[in-house]
């Protein structure tokens, strides 16, 4: 026998909202009580308790680095958005750009990008500027990947159905090649979004001077575990924050996607 009351918008709704709170509470019961039953010394692993106090001893201090994180997180992604939908649909629109160009993207993204910043911090100095540049390494590759997928999927009556209409090359790419490809490009978005935050973590802790991963490398080297874990929870809500914001704007700007999936 079925549920009747399964698909209500209350329902979902309560779903949507229940659901991941509960996840999020069972997670941190096993911390907490893995920690407890094994005795685990604070130093190694502390409590959420733990983690608790440390961030109420310094809470001005730690949402300060976490909104520096944050700044540089959507400068960059909001670069590697523009850079990214720009580069694919310049592949997409030509075969022989996309063979002499891909291969290159493809060597860029697999150097590791660790190992880009310390030269970034050679060729740009110290400041916002490489962090920067590093959200931007890390998170344009599935944008482009992603929206080009999307751009070339387009079935072939859709594009006849636009010829048969005397639309333009532009009209058909706007109208119905870019509105087809929209779901894939959400997908690269919000593939791209926690990429984002590791590649501002990645240039804070090469060049630790504000964000929370310099608050990482700081607690780490005063063996101030509570406080690393506080800048990592903190960090793991900007993530979730920025991941369900991104769903929402894609429910927003692709309302038919649900319903032809």
């Amino acid at each position: 026998m079925t549920d009747n009351t399964a698909g209500t918008p209350l329902s979902r709704a309560w779903a949507n909202a229940a659901l991941p709170a509960l996840g999020a509470i069972i997670v941190i019961g096993l911390w907490w009580g893995l920690t407890a039953a094994l005795d685990v010394d604070p130093f190694y692993v502390p409590s959420p308790p733990d983690v608790v106090q440390s961030f109420l001893r310094t809470p001005e201090f730690l949402l300060t680095e976490t909104w520096t994180t944050l700044q540089r997180v959507l400068i960059g992604f909001g670069i590697a958005v523009v850079l990214g939908l720009v580069i694919a649909v310049v592949l997409a629109a030509s075969r022989t750009v996309e063979r002499m160009t891909m291969p290159m993207l493809a060597a860029l993204n697999a150097v590791p990008k660790v190992a880009l910043a310390p030269l970034l911090l050679v060729w740009m100095g110290f400041g916002d500027s490489p962090k920067i540049v590093m959200v931007v390494l890390v998170s344009f590759f599935p944008i482009i990947v992603s929206t080009m997928a999307g751009l070339s999927s387009t079935p072939s009556d859709l594009r006849e159905l636009a010829r048969s209409l005397s639309a333009s090359w532009w009209q058909t790419f706007v109208k119905v090649r870019l509105k087809w490809a929209l779901p894939q490009v959400f997908v690269g978005l919000k593939v791209a979004t926690p990429l984002a935050i590791i590649g501002a973590v990645i240039g804070e802790v090469v060049n630790p001077d504000h964000g929370l991963g310099s608050v990482i490398v700081g607690s780490g080297a005063s063996s101030d575990t509570p406080q690393a874990f506080a800048a990592l929870v903190l960090l793991a809500i900007v993530g979730v924050v920025l991941f369900y914001l991104m769903a929402a704007i894609e429910r927003i700007a692709v309302p038919w996607a649900r319903a032809i999936s």
